[in-house]
């Protein structure tokens, strides 16, 4: 079995990126300047980990099993070797064996993580529905705020990438956000966002969606 996995560069970091998300990367490491270089070369991408430590840049390495593999959107290169990148979260994958002497940095070996089937598809729609309804109402409340109108809100329907779109969203702390991508049931993480979202619309000073510009939204919206 272990033969049948796959290799994937690994970059832990202090953070989750989630599938679907994208997040910029400042590349100064030699070890990851030639992880990147070798990814566009090679027209790859590479995994992304939570690091269990602080360590992450310049630290020792010490991944969490489970991760989000990505693909390179943009790359900028400056003067002084270093790049700035902006990646996207595409599926997840668990690490069954990492090799630390091929590369300068980490390379895993890696299965996919699978989705369960629901077990209670009813339920599940159900709060599907729910979660793009209260995300609705922060999204247009945060427009409110900015004195625009929405004239619609798009959310996936899809709810396994819904409930990974709304999670970024939130901005849920690291080991909440690492928790959600260890989930493989989507009536769990849908259930766990639903309270999360109740409770940022209950929020009395200065609730999140203040905190939120019409750029923040501009993938979630059509504005009148």
């Amino acid at each position: 079995m272990l033969d049948q996995l796959e290799e994937l560069p690994l970059f832990p970091l202090n953070a989750v990126l989630l599938p679907h998300a994208r997040m910029p990367i400042h590349i100064f490491e030699p070890r990851y300047l030639e992880l990147v270089r070798n990814c566009l070369r090679n027209e790859t991408g590479f995994g992304i980990c939570l690091n269990k430590s602080a360590g992450g840049s310049g630290g020792l390495d010490d991944p969490h099993l489970v991760g989000t593999a990505c693909r390179i959107l943009s790359v900028q290169t400056h003067s002084d070797k270093t790049m700035d990148i902006v990646v996207e979260g595409r599926r997840r994958f668990r690490i069954r064996r990492i090799e630390e002497d091929k590369f300068p940095y980490l390379v895993g070996h890696v299965e996919p993580v699978t989705e369960e089937e629901s077990a209670e598809p009813n339920r599940q729609e159900a709060l599907a529905i729910r979660v793009r309804e209260l995300m609705s109402t922060l999204i247009e409340q945060a427009l409110q705020h900015a004195n625009m109108q929405v004239a619609s809100v798009k959310l996936p329907e899809d709810p396994v990438a819904l409930s990974f779109v709304v999670a970024e969203f939130l901005g849920l702390e690291p080991i909440r956000q690492q928790r959600l991508i260890e989930v493989t049931d989507t009536v769990e993480r849908l259930a766990e966002l639903v309270p999360v979202i109740e409770d940022h619309l209950a929020e009395q000073e200065q609730p999140l969606y203040s905190r939120l510009t019409p750029q923040d939204l501009a993938e979630w919206i059509n504005l009148n």
